[in-house]
């Protein structure tokens, strides 16, 4: 065999495993980011305003009030959706509100109280703003979680 005939099979064999190996690249980070989350929400104002959904992806950003991705729909019906594609596997919590006058913020009554519709993953918070720990839920696939507005 030829010198030249050899380095033409050692090139064709490195493509050839070099290919394989983006193939299997591919299909494992496909994996690491295929999970939709949909929010299903109900006791919606209807016709008010809109629905403000902050995803937070830590403890840390849930603190800060740093979402990590965010969705704004429209309150025109009673029950409402948002969906956050292509998340990465793990833990995650949700906080949202109605703006229902539109301005941008949660409006308070003057004891404090919230004027507008709000809501917390797992349905916490009632009485204040659940803690992390008790709003997170994990995401391994596909999945839906439903929040009522207070």
């Amino acid at each position: 065999m030829t010198f030249k005939k050899l380095l033409s099979l050692s090139a064709t064999s490195l493509l050839l495993t070099a290919i394989g190996s983006l193939s299997i690249i591919t299909v494992f980070s496909q994996h690491a980011v295929a999970a939709d989350l949909t929010v299903n929400i109900s006791d919606v104002e209807e016709g008010k305003g809109h629905l403000l959904v902050a995803l937070y992806v830590d403890q840390a950003s849930y603190a800060s009030g740093k979402a990590s991705y965010s969705s704004k729909v429209k309150a025109d019906k009673e029950q409402a959706f948002v969906v956050f594609e292509n998340l990465p596997n793990g833990e995650y919590a949700i906080k949202m509100y109605q703006d229902e006058n539109d301005n941008s913020k949660l409006d308070f009554n003057l004891l404090g109280i919230p004027k507008e519709g709000y809501g917390f993953s797992n349905n916490g918070g009632r009485f204040g703003a659940p803690k992390y720990t008790d709003a997170k839920f994990t995401i391994k696939e596909s999945t839906a979680i439903e929040i009522e507005l207070h």
